[in-house]
């Protein structure tokens, strides 16, 4: 069932979605050659914990998960798509980064994602980030009332498959509010005009997943969580929290 949001509420999902915007920010800035992802988990635990916040990742345990996710940032480095779990890793140079955090504060949740490089970056690599953040950009801009999850659906999916990256299956956005995924999933790729309607006071976090080499199938770590490519190639993520309203989308996990 979608849960609708007052304009209040919003403003206090806007508040959460400010840590996890603090928090990608001081992560991206202390990712450097020689950083572990266990290093990059300790900065965003440190920025939740100042803005008293607590994280809606760290415990959680779907059902397909053999044990609960430990840490408060999903870090995964070149041909991990999502998931990764934060280890001993030490970030090298020309890696890809994509780094998911989530924050709750007030009983709200907050959720989005960033890729970037650390050193010398691959211009492949660049490329593969670049069409992310314009398929999240273009899945934003059909998030209006009126349209359906279908139209932000075939906005991302278009993006990415006239630049010829495979999206991985069964994996997209979704609902959020009180709890980090609700109510209505969110395809990162389907035909416009179908699924629930948009409404204002809906809150949605639109995420596309890009795998360069194309290919949509995937493979899972032995831990239970981290998603990666088949073929080796490498991956982006690019996620917001936005609310549908009267006045178009608003971005919650913006600076």
């Amino acid at each position: 069932m979608v849960k609708l949001k007052t304009d209040e509420s919003i403003d206090e999902m806007r508040a959460a979605g400010r840590v996890v915007a603090r928090a990608l920010t001081a992560v991206r800035e202390a990712a450097r050659v020689g950083v572990s992802l266990l290093d990059l988990d300790r900065v965003a635990r440190g920025v939740l914990g100042e803005a008293g916040a607590r994280s809606p990742f760290l415990g959680y345990r779907p059902s397909f998960a053999p044990v609960p996710f430990p840490a408060v940032i999903c870090a995964s480095v070149n041909d991990a798509i999502v998931h990764g779990i934060p280890g001993d890793y030490r970030l090298r140079d020309g890696d890809l980064v994509s780094i998911d955090c989530g924050a709750e504060l007030g009983g709200w949740c907050g959720d989005s994602a960033v890729s970037f490089t650390v050193g010398r970056a691959r211009p492949e690599d660049l490329r593969l980030i670049e069409t992310a953040e314009a398929a999240l950009a273009a899945g934003i801009a059909a998030a209006v009332p009126g349209n359906r999850v279908g139209d932000i659906a075939h906005a991302v999916g278009s993006i990415c498959r006239a630049a010829g990256y495979g999206i991985p299956d069964g994996f997209g956005g979704h609902g959020i509010g009180r709890t980090m995924h609700e109510d209505p999933g969110v395809p990162n790729e389907g035909p416009p005009g179908r699924g629930t309607k948009l409404r204002p006071g809906m809150v949605l976090a639109i995420e596309p997943m890009l795998t360069a080499g194309g290919v949509d199938d995937y493979t899972c770590d032995g831990d239970g969580w981290t998603l990666r490519t088949v073929d080796g190639s490498r991956a982006a993520h690019a996620e917001h929290t936005v609310a549908i309203t009267a006045d178009g989308p608003r971005i919650l996990t913006a600076l």
